[in-house]
């Protein structure tokens, strides 16, 4: 990935990523967070995705590595798709906002 290329993944997770790491890690102790998403392993793939969501914003710009901005990537398409399926009603406590926010997103923000 070139550096015109890092620029443009920094600034969309940026944009994307609406929760500091504190309130990310305290949302990820909750119950609401682990009762969502996918997993084989007994963590969700959206509970991993916020882990490193929070090593990532604790990160450096200048020391982020292309793992790193691989996932940013991935945050990013993550969120835009789920962003599309908004359900219709009340979504304070719903699944949908739940695992947007185990990506780092609170559509509530």
């Amino acid at each position: 990935m070139d550096a015109d290329k890092k620029d443009e993944v920094y600034s969309d997770f940026y944009d994307c990523v609406n929760m500091q790491p504190k309130e990310l890690e305290e949302w990820l102790d909750t119950e609401e967070s682990k009762s969502v998403g996918d997993s084989d392993s007994g963590e969700s793939t959206g509970h991993k995705s916020g882990r490193r969501i929070v090593e990532i914003k604790n990160t450096k710009k200048a020391d982020l590595t292309d793992s790193q901005y691989d996932h940013m990537q991935k945050v990013v398409g993550y969120v835009h798709r789920h962003l599309a399926q908004e359900p219709s009603g009340d979504i304070e406590d719903s699944d949908w906002r739940y695992s947007l926010m185990n990506w780092g997103h609170d559509p509530l923000k």
